[in-house]
């Protein structure tokens, strides 16, 4: 049945000769890519606590998908009927479930959704979230690349998620003295998650002679998901103990401000992970790069903000 969904949508890409494959193409990119400034410029100028709702929902996304696709390791659907056919320039020689563009993209859509919709001029903006969000799932179905059920359960992944998440703030802000326990039991997680995924085994298939996935290399991207929620735990902790850092507002300084932050994290994004991975090797070096970006994000620019602003919160 998985398989008859993705050949009709391949017929249906054939039948219009592709013309909304570089639409397609581009928003699934964009979901692992550059849409993290968007939850982290609400996160340091307009509602800092649905901004790290969503970026914390984000980091446990990352890293709970990697875990899956490493157990599960599901081949991709062209694996199991050469009938489909991929509207990708390469093939992705990694597992297939969950779906990351989609639990990626569900958790930073529907997490700034929960931001615009505290106020009536900006609910129209929710409303587009949850229809991109539901566009990135069906982007990866529509170009072939995963099962419908990859990308049902990544988006159920990221739902649950954002819910867990919130749960557990809501309790943090009654019994504050909890979560630093929280922290140091994620951190051991993450410690743990480390010796799993390099000593567990894997599936070696071979097509023709080539290996269908390598899992060495599976392996930085679980490396990346584990480096970002370890980040977390001791950003968050940094923050909450000395920072504390008040969200800049939505007036014009408030937003240079936040824009001049946005700069070099597009920097770390685009032009920081080659250079970390040449330096430290692919593994280790997808740890420090993704935990670079995060520690920026939730700690070192929020000191900045506040020794320029002046701004602290007494939460």
């Amino acid at each position: 049945m998985d398989i008859n969904y993705l050949l009709w949508w391949q017929d249906f890409r054939l039948s219009t000769h592709g013309v909304f494959t570089p639409f397609m193409q581009e928003l699934s990119a964009f979901s692992i890519s550059y849409l993290l400034l968007f939850p982290v410029f609400i996160y340091w100028g307009w509602d800092k606590k649905r901004g790290l709702l969503t970026l914390e929902a984000l980091f446990l996304c990352e890293f709970l998908t990697a875990l899956i696709k490493l157990t599960a390791c599901v081949y991709r659907p062209w694996v199991k009927d050469p009938r489909i056919v991929p509207a990708v320039k390469s093939l992705p020689s990694s597992y297939s479930f969950p779906s990351r563009h989609t639990t990626m993209g569900t958790a930073m859509y529907l997490g700034s959704g929960l931001a615009f919709w505290q106020k009536k001029q900006t609910k129209i903006l929710t409303i587009i979230c949850v229809i991109l969000a539901l566009l990135t799932g069906l982007s990866r179905n529509y170009l072939g690349v995963h099962t419908p059920q990859d990308v049902v359960v990544g988006f159920l992944l990221s739902v649950g998620c954002l819910g867990a998440v919130w749960k557990a703030n809501a309790y943090f802000e009654k019994h504050p003295e909890k979560e630093n326990k929280w922290l140091l039991l994620t951190a051991t997680v993450c410690v743990l998650a480390i010796i799993y995924i390099l000593y567990k085994p894997y599936p070696l298939d071979y097509v023709n002679g080539k290996l269908l996935v390598n899992p060495h290399k599976m392996l930085k991207g679980a490396f990346e998901g584990i480096g970002a929620l370890l980040a977390f735990c001791a950003a968050r902790y940094i923050e909450k103990t000395w920072i504390r850092f008040k969200e800049t507002g939505l007036n014009l300084k408030g937003v240079a401000y936040c824009l001049a932050g946005l700069l070099p994290l597009y920097l770390l994004l685009a032009f920081a992970g080659k250079p970390l991975k040449h330096l430290f090797g692919a593994q280790a070096g997808s740890l420090v790069w993704s935990a670079v970006i995060v520690f920026y994000i939730i700690a070192l620019y929020p000191l900045i903000l506040k020794r320029f602003t002046g701004k602290k919160s007494h939460t």
